[in-house]
């Protein structure tokens, strides 16, 4: 009896497993765990989309299901309930939640601007008909080093004008155009007028938006984050677009050069000809040693590779650690005896070199 209720329970287990995974693995589609925040999953998502978006890749067919297969999975993962029925009914358990579009969508197209600004080709190509498109904005954005090492997703609130539809019409499409105008029998003359629409009349009311912004790591000063069709409005066209421009702040321990990060430590003159150990606190927080067994001179230089920054294109990449060294020298005047014995110690006699500085 005991054996068949053994039996019955590893059934039912097997049944409830094939109905919880059955449909697309989301978690292996964007390549994180089943515990990753919302964070993890934004930044996942960002980059393979990126990778696999149909008009970057129009000569792959299998990009547009992986594209679709991307949307469907972050749709999910990044909503809580519909993350949490996922886990336990799977892909057809948020099917009859409602609501769910499968990953006929980017949601990225206005969480982040879409990807218009990365250089994609035509997935939306204009008419022949130019549209009239409003002004281009452009933003600095203050990001600390500490961010551009990281990381990280910042929300900015902006005061944005969107025009709704009041009462009346107005003239709209306005366009010169050639006329013919008949003067009498067999005569005619051809006059340049303006030529209008009647259109709804509209108004600007100022709406406040959330914007989120992914810094990603390795970031370089000047860099560009766009966000498509979110500048300054046009009536009768289409709104700019809206444009962050990456401002590293200064930092008061680093100084970035390219992927490289440069400090100074000034020590004294003891650790200097005795060496020395200590630790430097970086920007993720994570201890680095520091460590001299011989005598250091003024800007003499120690190099840490892999301690620099996250290179941009390769975040596993990672530039150097450049410490130059200064040394604090002791004031005041040694004693006859002191001096001697230093001299000895050293094995130095007073020796003088002189030169123009172009030299050694």
């Amino acid at each position: 009896m005991a054996s068949v209720v053994r039996v019955f329970i590893c059934l039912t287990l097997f049944s409830t497993f094939l109905v919880v995974f059955s449909g697309r693995d989301f978690y292996k589609i964007l390549g994180v765990s089943r515990n990753a925040s919302v964070r993890d999953i934004k930044k996942a998502y960002r980059k393979l989309a990126m990778k696999w978006h149909p008009d970057k890749n129009p000569d792959d067919p299998k990009a547009q299901e992986k594209f679709q297969d991307l949307g469907a999975a972050y749709e999910v993962l990044s909503d809580e309930e519909k993350k949490k029925t996922y886990d336990q009914h799977g892909e057809e358990g948020v099917k009859k939640m409602g609501g769910f579009q499968g990953g006929g969508f980017d949601p990225f197209e206005s969480f982040f601007g879409g990807f218009g600004g990365f250089g994609f080709g035509g997935g939306n190509q204009k008419s022949q008909k130019e549209i009239p498109k409003g002004a281009t904005v452009t933003m600095d954005l203050e990001v600390t080093l500490e961010e551009l090492y990281t990381g990280d997703f910042v929300e900015i609130l902006r005061a944005k004008p969107v025009a709704e539809t009041t009462s009346g019409t107005r003239r709209c499409n306005c366009h010169m155009e050639m006329r013919t105008h008949q003067l009498g029998p067999g005569r005619f003359q051809m006059m340049q007028e303006e030529v209008c629409d009647e259109c709804p009349n509209k108004k600007f009311i100022v709406k406040d938006q959330v914007l989120e912004i992914e810094i990603e790591q390795g970031m370089s000063n000047g860099q560009e984050y766009p966000f498509i069709g979110e500048g300054e409005p046009h009536i009768d066209g289409e709104p700019g677009d809206l444009i962050f421009k990456i401002k590293e702040l200064k930092h008061k321990i680093f100084e970035r050069r390219g992927d490289d990060l440069y400090t100074n430590i000034t020590i004294n003159l003891v650790d200097a000809l005795n060496g020395f150990s200590m630790e430097i606190k970086h920007l993720d927080g994570h201890i680095v040693k520091v460590q001299r067994d011989k005598i250091t001179w003024p800007g003499a230089k120690v190099k840490k590779s892999g301690e620099g920054m996250p290179n941009y294109y390769n975040n596993n990449q990672k530039g150097q650690l450049i410490i130059t060294f200064d040394i604090n020298f002791p004031k005041g005047e040694l004693s006859p005896q002191d001096k001697t014995a230093i001299e000895e110690i050293l094995k130095q006699g007073s020796k003088q070199h002189i030169y123009n500085g172009l030299q050694n």
